[in-house]
């Protein structure tokens, strides 16, 4: 038997049932509901990785198809509605607005303005 991969993280549901036709094995849990918001979570940014790594137009889409089903797991299981995550958009265009403007920010004087961006 070859040896182990341990990948510790959320993963689909038919994952196992890919593995065991390939002729694999894996082990798998059921996570807490705790564990399961934590993980949904840190599934998003793993998620938004593959898309900021596509090489293509056809891998782009399907990273974002699966950045969209992460968001939508997020949304059932945190009971957010189509029309708070609406309002909530639309209060961020207002505040914020878009990005058709490409602007790209390269410094700004020190005003302790925070934002949730990894810093570049």
């Amino acid at each position: 038997m070859a040896g182990k991969v341990y990948y510790r993280k959320l993963i689909r549901d038919k994952i196992p049932e890919k593995i065991a036709a390939a002729g694999a094995r894996c082990e798998v849990r059921t996570l807490t509901s705790e564990e399961y918001e934590r993980a949904l979570l840190q599934k998003v940014e793993e998620e938004a990785g593959g898309v900021a790594g596509a090489t293509s137009r056809t891998v782009l889409v399907d990273e974002l198809a699966d950045v969209l089903a992460v968001i939508e797991e997020i949304r059932t299981f945190k009971n957010i509605s189509d029309e708070e995550l609406e309002a909530a958009y639309r209060k961020g265009m207002e505040k914020k607005g878009g990005f058709t403007k490409r602007l790209f920010l390269e410094w700004s004087s020190d005003d302790g303005y925070t934002s949730n961006e990894k810093n570049g």
